[in-house]
């Protein structure tokens, strides 16, 4: 009788309850998402670098530059894998000729040495390098056969090493790009005491990881005051955070540990951002036109963002930078070419 007196109808308002939730949920999803890098900007012709290429937002990464145009190296840890993961990009559309593998563990130095060798040896210049590779809350204090903490020489030392050894390539380029892939845990580290970076006391799993971000960002800012003495270079580098991502480099983390990961599975790819998402700003940084010039810059969400205030000392970032070149077995940064022959 209610509904004859032209009350609303339970249906009715549960219907329209349940269109607003789900629209809500659209909404947060899409914000969570983060900025889409939608700049229709080409990379044909470009020759473009990617550590940990073979998965996560390394694979997206290499996957959108290559449908650009560019010819990428996808540096993997394990080569089996990053075949793989070359015929899976095919699979979604890219040039396979465009496509070279290249297998690279930065864990050692020797292999870092040998992948930018073969690199020097077949291309005469770079256009853009992503230092993206990372492991995060690696479970146990853990030396390299170089020495050094496992986190740092990893998500750092190897990046470093890298990018001083293709560094002659990429000033061959006429306006080469380098982007490193920091996150937002570098705002947490503590300070950089590189005595005490490769030793066991007090090793912290988290504060390694954001020590090593951290390194990162201030990595992108003292090679910038470097170049910049140099004017006929014309190289730049940036360092971004790709956003909380849900890809492999949760292994180590609550999330990873069955059955709780089936279990978080659905909340996990809700709230974090997928490997096509967190590609979004590495992208933007590598080919954006805006950015044209533009070096030594903290960006998130494809904007320019304020990074940790520990990485503006200019001296701390050149201790740092020194102490790299010795940990990494090269001379003084003015004759690291002679070095790299060595």
């Amino acid at each position: 009788m209610w509904m004859e007196e032209g009350l609303p109808d339970f249906f009715d308002i549960f219907s329209w309850k349940l269109v607003l939730i789900v629209l809500a949920a659209f909404i947060i999803r899409a914000w969570l998402k983060g900025t889409q890098f939608k700049e229709k900007v080409t990379a044909k012709a470009l020759v473009a670098v990617v550590t940990g290429a073979n998965a996560g937002i390394g694979k997206q990464i290499v996957r959108e530059l290559n449908l650009r145009g560019a010819k990428v190296y996808m540096l993997c840890r394990d080569k089996q894998r990053g075949l793989q993961g070359a015929a899976e990009l095919v699979h979604l559309g890219c040039n396979s000729s465009r496509l070279i593998v290249k297998e690279m563990d930065l864990t050692r130095f020797a292999s870092v040495r040998q992948c930018a060798k073969e690199i020097q040896q077949e291309e005469k210049k770079i256009d853009i390098l992503i230092n993206n590779a990372a492991v995060m809350l690696y479970p146990k204090f853990k030396l390299t056969e170089d020495g050094h903490e496992t986190t740092w020489q990893t998500n750092y030392l190897g990046h470093f090493l890298l990018t001083e050894l293709l560094l002659p390539l990429l000033k061959a380029a006429p306006s080469a790009r380098i982007v490193n892939v920091s996150a937002l845990a570098h705002f947490y580290s503590e300070p950089i005491d590189v005595s005490t970076v490769d030793r066991r006391e007090r090793w912290d799993a988290r504060q390694a990881y954001a020590r090593s971000k951290l390194a990162q960002v201030m990595h992108a800012r003292e090679l910038t005051r470097r170049l910049r003495r140099d004017e006929a270079s014309s190289v730049t580098i940036n360092a971004c955070h790709p956003g909380l991502c849900y890809t492999r480099i949760m292994r180590h983390t609550p999330l990873a540990i069955t059955p709780l990961k089936y279990l978080a599975a659905p909340f996990a790819w809700y709230l974090l951002k997928t490997p096509k998402d967190g590609s979004q700003t590495p992208i933007c940084v590598a080919i954006s036109n805006k950015l044209n010039g533009v070096s030594g810059k903290y960006y998130s969400d494809c904007q320019e963002k304020a990074c940790a205030e520990m990485a503006m000392d200019d001296d701390v970032c050149q201790t740092l930078y020194n102490s790299s070149l010795e940990a990494c077995g090269l001379g003084e940064w003015d004759t690291v070419s002679d070095a790299r022959e060595d």
